[in-house]
């Protein structure tokens, strides 16, 4: 009973887990007692069936889109494998998706059948249902009263409402009198077959409706070039509908996997409780973990946190030295012999110092710091945005290895992965099998990498990155010119720039789209400055302007618990803002951080600084993986970020 599964489209892979996997517990739920309720593999499989004959009785056919506005939890998954087993894509989004929201994403993926995960949803639907004229069946997953299939009153009665449990037990009764519908849609299944159609809630523009095949995402967990079985337990927090959480939770079912669902606000208890060996999200948890970790360093004893320094330090000297003798350390420049000769001589000798310490303490400190995320976690897989340097080294040294990846919903996603074997920290890993990547000039177009012309053919350049794999999207729902600006020849144009190192890995080094040019014509790459200050305790978030400015200028939602350690206490960060040294201690901070020093040129200098007084909200500032919508963000704070270079 060991292997993963690998078939050709997912609806035969949820059926085969369901008899592979058999009586292995597949997902959790934490009940209100804070424990954690599993179904199996065979239980889930058998619900969903009969729950997928009871969709095509009311009427869904191969083909069909329905929607399922839900957040993390077994329905979810539930709805999804009975909509697959109907030869049916869905169109998922979380429960906090707004009326306008579900207007037009309903609406252009024509939508007639919907799952909702409760009635505050459903009220949000009503608003709109004027302009939902395609749907007519919808499908609650819970209901605080007696709801019932009943059709609505006569004010809107477009669509019959029915709750999930209720279709259940009806496609049970048609199962048990011999209907098999479901089987022979299943195999009617083909790869080319739309799988889902992903809305982007992305950092600029309108939603576009990201297409993607059973081939597409079936090629991510055949291609998978890291092992994981029964008996490995992951967390489920990153929303579900993201296609970064939405494939790792299928990879776990095809490596028969438990999943089990939590939430930001009992996520500290949940790693002790189902103490994790894998777990992914976005890099602000781990940004929160690190910072959860040093607050507790901090309020050791003197002689604790000394010995944490020390235990930190000989692990990052054991820990480069093993990476460097490996080939596992990153390499842009592509040094010579002397260079090498000269690192093994300073490595060496880093091991020969640190390497027993590191052996005592490890086991007498950081070993402490790993049960804090339950002490079985073996690796953790970041996407969604970049990691900070800072608390990708720190889970590296503390024994937590990080296999960052790259990618983007619209190549299911990912394009490249660290792994266990080739964790070269300062990049997102090598290419992820069968891809095809190439560094491409934004302005001319001339191919950068690979360049077969060049010794190096091409590494150490930096361009536009454009990828092709069976990963890429079919194109995107209704808009042929959108696919057509993003998608030629099979090529995905990905927006971002990248550096192929020396030892055949990919560095992201930023966006074309965010570029900052100065009134100078410099151009200004923001994510290595804000990652760059981002590592102080003092700052919660930030972002950079300074477009056509003839300097940088920085917004900062400053950290309560950073200044709490440093001295400043205040209640909320109104009161943080008026207090006369925070200014100071942050332009200062600032002004340390972005140095000549730490290798930043002159013009990458910030010179001007707001500090905001509410931080940048998931759903609002920022994307469901925490990345910045800077559109957003400078729209809504173009006030503030005129005045401070008036100043």
């Amino acid at each position: 009973m060991t292997g993963r599964i690998i078939l050709p489209n997912l609806a035969s892979l949820f059926r085969e887990a369901g008899q592979r996997w058999g009586n292995l517990p597949a997902f959790s739920s934490r009940g209100r007692e804070g424990l954690f309720r599993s179904v199996t593999y065979r239980e889930w499989v058998d619900r969903s069936l009969a729950l997928a004959t009871s969709l095509m009785e009311l009427g869904v056919e191969a083909r069909d889109h329905l929607a399922i506005l839900a957040d993390n939890r077994f329905e979810w998954i539930l709805a999804d494998a009975a909509i697959q087993f109907c030869g049916a894509a869905d169109v998922p989004r979380a429960s906090d998706v707004t009326p306008p929201e579900i207007a037009y994403i309903l609406d252009h993926s024509d939508v007639e059948v919907a799952f909702l995960e409760n009635e505050e949803v459903l009220a949000k639907l009503l608003s709109v249902r004027n302009l939902l004229p395609k749907l007519r069946d919808v499908i609650l997953m819970e209901a605080s009263g007696s709801i019932g299939e009943h059709n609505l009153s006569e004010n809107h009665a477009f669509f019959k409402v029915h709750l999930l449990q209720d279709l259940e037990i009806r496609g049970r009764d048609l199962r048990e009198q011999g209907n098999q519908e479901a089987e022979r849609r299943i195999h009617s299944v083909k790869p080319e077959d739309l799988f889902t159609i992903i809305y982007t809630s992305g950092t600029t523009g309108t939603p576009k409706g990201v297409q993607l095949t059973h081939g597409a995402i079936a090629s991510q967990i055949n291609n998978l070039p890291f092992t994981l079985g029964p008996g490995d337990r992951s967390l489920s927090i990153l929303p579900i509908w993201h296609s970064y959480e939405r494939v790792f939770e299928i990879i776990s079912i095809a490596s028969g996997m438990e999943t089990c669902y939590t939430n930001l606000r009992h996520l500290g208890e949940d790693l002790q409780t189902v103490r994790p060996t894998i777990m992914v999200s976005a890099p602000r948890l781990w940004e929160g973990l690190h910072r959860r970790m040093m607050t507790r360093v901090e309020g050791l004893p003197k002689i604790n946190r000394l010995l944490f320094h020390a235990a930190r330090f000989s692990a990052h000297k054991v820990r480069r030295a093993h990476a460097f003798f490996s080939g596992q350390e990153i390499d842009l420049t592509g040094r010579g012999g002397i260079g090498s000769f000269l690192l093994a001589i300073r490595h060496g000798i880093g091991w020969i110092l640190c390497f027993f310490p590191w052996l005592v303490l490890d086991r007498l400190v950081l070993k402490k710091l790993r049960s804090v995320v339950g002490g079985r976690l073996r690796g953790t897989i970041s996407g969604g945005g970049a990691l900070p340097p800072h608390v990708d080294n720190f889970f590296n040294d503390i024994g937590i290895p990080v296999l960052e990846g790259y990618g983007l919903t619209e190549s299911c996603p990912v394009l490249a992965v660290r792994t266990w074997n080739r964790l070269v920290i300062g990049t997102v890993g090598p290419f992820f099998p069968e891809t095809e990547l190439r560094l491409v000039d934004p302005l001319s177009g001339t191919v950068l990498f690979p360049d077969p012309s060049r010794k190096d053919g091409g590494r150490g350049r930096r361009g536009e990155i454009h990828a092709k794999g069976p990963q890429i999207m079919k194109g995107y729902y209704k808009d042929p010119e959108g696919t057509a600006r993003v998608l030629r020849d099979g090529w995905l144009a990905t927006g971002d720039l990248g550096v192929v190192t020396f030892n055949d890995c990919l560095k992201i080094v930023g966006r074309c789209k965010e570029t900052i040019v100065l009134l100078g014509g410099e151009n200004v790459e923001p994510l290595p400055i804000e990652s760059r200050l981002l590592e102080s305790e003092l700052i919660d978030q930030c972002m950079l302007v300074g477009q056509d400015k003839k300097h940088l200028g920085v917004l900062v939602v400053p950290s309560l618990a950073g200044f709490k350690v440093a001295g400043v206490s205040a209640p909320d960060l109104t009161a943080l803002k008026c207090m006369e040294e925070v200014p100071r201690m942050l332009r200062r901070e600032i002004s340390q951080r972005i140095s000549a020093a730490n290798g930043f040129k002159a013009f990458e200098r910030v010179s001007a600084m707001e500090i905001l007084e509410h931080p940048f909200e998931v759903g609002d500032e920022l994307t469901m993986t925490f990345k910045l919508k800077r559109h957003v963000i400078a729209e809504r704070h173009a006030d503030a970020i005129e005045a401070m270079f008036d100043s």
